[in-house]
C-alpha cells in the first residue's frame, strides 16, 4: 500500500447533517430527512455544499467504478456491457446474470469462484419473478455479482490466487485501496466490510465527489474514461430497468451516476464537476430528489429532470402531497 492510501484516524464525532428532504401530505411536513452533500471540481475544490462534506461515510456501491478503474489497471479487459456490470449494483434480470456467467467463463471461472453473498435479484419485478419461478437465492443473482466477476477476472488475469480475493490483504484489494485514494485525493478512513463481502474505507464526501468529477472528465482510452463511457453507453447495466439511476444516466447524456446503500448518490459531470449526497438516515427514497436540485444549482437542464425532482405521495389512491428536497442555500 501506497503511502497516499494510509488510513485517517478514527473519528467518532457526528456529521453535522442538515434538513435536504421533507415529504407533505396536503400541506403538513409529515417527515423530514437529514443529509449532506457537496459538489467538487476534478481539483477537489468544492463549489457548493451543504451539511457536512467533510465527514467521513463508507461509500459502499458508489465505490464500484473506483474499484472497476483499478481492475483495468490491472489488466482487465472487458467490453462496455460487461464493464458496465463490473461497475453495476443490477437489478439482477437475466441480461445481468448472463453477463457475470460471461465474465467468468471468458477467464476460465464459474459461479463457485465467487466470493459474495447468495441473494434475490435486487430489482422489485426481478425478484418477484424470480419467486414466482421458485428460484431461491444465488451469487449471480446478488446485485453485486459484475464486481465480483470482474474480481474473479482480474486475479485470472494477473495469476492472483482466486479463493480469497475479498481479504484486505490480497493484492487486489491492496490495489484498490491505493487507487481509491488516488482518486478521492483523501487519506482513507476506518476500515470495513460491505454488505456484498469486499473491504471499503470511509472517506469524506468531498472526496467520493472529487473521484466522480475525474472519472467524468477523464480522456478517452484510460481506465477512468473507459469506466465513464460504459456506465453512460449502458446505463441499463448499472442498475436496470425502471431504476432512477438507469433514467438518469439517459436523460442527460454524458452524466455518469451511482447510487448506494444507506441513501447514497453520485454524480459525475462531463465538464468535470462531481456531486456526492449523503442522507443521514439512508434512506433511498430522499437521494434522487436532492441530487435533483444539487443538479439543476450546477445547471442542468431543468426538463430533462422532470419527474425524478419528487415523489408523488398518495391518499386513497390520489396524490396528496410529496417528497421534495428542501430549498437549500447552496
Amino acid at each position: 500500500m501506497t503511502a497516499a492510501a494510509v488510513e485517517a484516524p478514527l473519528t467518532t464525532s457526528r456529521p453535522q447533517h442538515v434538513p435536504v428532504a421533507e415529504q407533505t401530505r396536503d400541506g403538513v411536513v409529515e417527515s423530514v430527512h437529514h443529509g449532506s452533500l457537496v459538489a467538487t471540481d476534478d481539483s477537489g475544490r468544492i463549489l457548493l455544499s451543504a451539511g457536512d462534506p467533510l465527514a467521513l461515510f463508507y461509500p459502499r456501491s458508489s465505490l464500484k467504478p473506483l474499484q472497476a478503474v483499478a481492475m483495468l489497471r490491472a489488466g482487465l479487459g472487458l467490453p462496455g456491457p460487461l464493464l458496465a456490470l463490473a461497475a453495476a449494483s443490477h437489478s439482477g434480470a437475466t441480461p445481468h446474470r448472463d453477463g457475470a456467467r460471461r465474465i467468468l467463463a471468458g477467464h476460465g471461472a464459474d459461479e463457485t469462484d465467487l466470493e459474495n453473498v447468495p441473494d434475490l435479484p435486487y430489482g422489485s419485478a426481478e425478484r418477484d419473478a424470480a419467486l414466482r419461478a421458485g428460484e431461491g437465492p444465488s451469487r449471480l443473482a446478488q446485485n453485486c455479482s459484475g464486481k465480483h466477476a470482474a474480481m474473479v477476472a482480474t486475479c485470472r488475469v494477473n495469476g492472483w490466487r482466486v479463493r480469497g480475493y475479498t481479504d484486505p490483504a490480497h493484492p487486489l484489494q491492496l490495489l484498490i485501496a491505493e487507487v481509491v485514494a488516488e482518486l478521492t485525493g483523501e487519506a482513507l478512513g476506518p476500515a470495513s466490510t460491505d454488505g456484498c463481502g469486499t473491504p471499503l474505507h470511509a472517506v469524506p464526501l468531498r472526496g467520493m465527489a472529487t473521484a466522480y468529477a475525474r472519472l467524468a472528465a477523464a480522456a478517452p482510452g484510460t481506465p477512468e474514461g473507459r469506466v465513464a463511457s460504459a456506465m453512460t453507453g449502458h446505463p441499463e447495466h448499472v442498475a436496470g430497468e425502471g431504476r432512477d439511476v438507469t433514467e438518469l444516466m439517459r436523460r442527460v447524456p454524458g452524466l455518469l451516476a451511482k447510487d448506494g446503500f444507506e441513501g447514497l448518490q453520485l454524480v459525475g459531470l462531463p465538464d468535470g464537476r462531481g456531486v456526492a449526497v449523503k442522507i443521514a438516515d439512508g434512506a433511498d427514497r430522499a437521494r434522487m430528489p436532492v441530487t435533483v436540485q444539487v443538479l439543476r444549482r450546477l445547471g442542468a437542464d431543468p426538463a430533462a429532470l422532470v419527474g425524478l425532482d419528487r415523489v408523488p405521495v398518495l391518499g386513497g389512491g390520489r396524490t396528496v402531497g410529496a417528497l421534495h428536497a428542501v430549498d437549500l442555500t447552496l
